[in-house]
């Protein structure tokens, strides 16, 4: 009615608005809130799912959509195209991830899922940009060494630069008392300081999602800890309350934006030919997360010894099925590679069919996850694994505190081999409390509050 029904945009979905101002909160308030503890136990298996199941899908769904799109008819795309829809379509929806799992019901299924969607996210985006900067003139070994030397610099670097801007903003609120004795201003600063790594992180050409998780992780640990009880209240909720407003902006947007009948006629395709192409590209997505999530899950099975931390078969359907989701990062990215075509009439087809995949999967999978766990995994029936983080460490540490050299040090690399991951967060747990506190803060500084009511001065924990 605004426009006299002459145009059927009504909220435009903006690439820049979505990946500068709505993703930032969201990531930053994920790392934030995140278990610490739950997810770096189950570290190594989310980057074998976040980076090399990305890297896998990418390829499947690269080569199904070379083979299989051009048979529909559609014979105007070239190899950098077809690699763009594989880094595009890979692009698991962190944001729909927050909504259908609770990490306090399934925390196992919550740090796998949501911690792979994050590291996904940035290796879509990192393997998109590094497709568009590549020439594939010519696809020889050494194209292929620099695509994967130039995502391995990015995932480095940005989540190099993430902790360093964490431990940053614990050592100014710590030392320097800067905005001390005032909640806004510690408020404001942990913003501004979150928000200063990611941009920092764009500016650099890193991958800024990356960047701003690890950011909130190690602003949790260290930085939270500083701040007085009151601002520590506060940015719980400030926090969550911002997440939740871009969340339900990028809902609306991306839904608005699935109204746009305008683009939907530049297409200029039947209705035959796009249900086709949304139909094969939602197939590849299908068997493209199928052929990692089940062979590394499996994997990881054969190596871990302990049957309460293997991956159960119900578990390994769930995170299939939980990242087939696709979501605004997939809408945005599809944007991005229409603006570097010259063909408007492919262009809107690539974006209607990928608005079609992430309106189906977000609609189909989204509603089911929740009774499909409920059903798959009864709370009554919760297995071992969920609750493996709960488990005492094992009474074979306390050789660790031996003092005979030999037997420690020999204790110490059987432990390693056996239980590396309880080991690595005993030495590193020693490493933080000797080294990284005294400097950094963290649990147990109280921060000096003149004349602050009990309420201020009380830790939340």
């Amino acid at each position: 009615m605004v426009t006299k029904f002459n145009s059927t945009k009504i909220l435009i979905f903006s690439e820049d608005l979505f990946f500068l101002y709505l993703l930032p909160p969201i990531i930053f308030n994920a790392g934030f809130q995140v278990k610490k503890k739950q997810f770096f136990k189950n570290f190594t298996t989310i980057l074998l799912f976040g980076v090399i199941g990305t890297v896998i899908s990418f390829c499947l769904i690269s080569v199904g959509a070379l083979l299989l799109i051009q048979r529909i008819g559609i014979s105007n795309l070239g190899i950098k195209d077809y690699l763009a829809i594989g880094a595009i379509l890979s692009a698991t929806d962190s944001v729909c991830t927050l909504q259908v799992l609770n990490q306090d019901e399934t925390p196992f299924l919550y740090s796998i899922v949501f911690g792979e969607g994050v590291v996904n996210d940035a290796t879509s985006i990192v393997l998109f940009n590094s497709v568009q900067s590549l020439d594939f003139s010519s696809i020889d070994t050494i194209t292929a060494l620099k695509l994967l030397g130039t995502f391995l610099y990015l995932f480095c670097t940005s989540t190099a630069l993430g902790i360093l801007v964490g431990l940053l903003s614990a050592y100014i609120i710590k030392t320097l008392y800067l905005g001390r004795h005032s909640t806004d201003r510690e408020v404001a600063l942990m913003m501004l300081m979150a928000y200063l790594s990611y941009i920092i992180a764009e500016l650099l050409s890193l991958s800024g999602i990356l960047t701003i998780f690890f950011c909130g992780i190690v602003m949790s640990h260290y930085t939270w800890h500083n701040v007085t009880g009151s601002s520590r209240t506060t940015t719980r909720h400030s926090f969550a309350t911002i997440s939740f407003i871009c969340e339900t902006f990028i809902f609306i947007s991306v839904g608005m934006d699935a109204l746009d009948i305008d683009q939907w006629k530049k297409s200029k395709a039947s209705a035959g030919t796009s249900v086709a192409v949304s139909s094969t590209l939602f197939a590849l997505v299908l068997i493209g997360r199928a052929a990692f999530v089940f062979p590394i899950a499996n994997i990881t099975n054969c190596i871990k010894r302990r049957e309460s931390s293997k991956i159960e078969f119900r578990s390994q359907f769930i995170i299939w099925w939980a990242g087939l989701m696709r979501g605004a990062v997939t809408i945005a990215l599809s944007y991005n590679q229409a603006t570097r075509r010259s063909s408007t009439q492919d262009s809107s087809l690539m974006i209607t069919s990928t608005i079609i995949v992430v309106l189906f999967s977000t609609v189909v999978f989204g509603s089911i996850t929740k009774p499909l766990i409920e059903a798959v995994q009864p709370r009554h029936l919760k297995p071992s694994i969920f609750d493996s983080t709960d488990i005492p460490e094992d009474l074979r540490l306390q050789l660790l505190e031996n003092n005979v050299p030999i037997i420690q040090r020999r204790s110490r690399l059987s432990l390693l081999m056996s239980y590396p991951t309880t080991t690595v967060h005993y030495f590193w747990r020693k490493f933080d409390d000797k080294v990284m506190r005294p400097v950094f803060g963290g649990r147990g500084f109280v921060p000096s509050v003149p004349a602050s009511s009990s309420a201020e001065s009380e830790e939340i924990s």
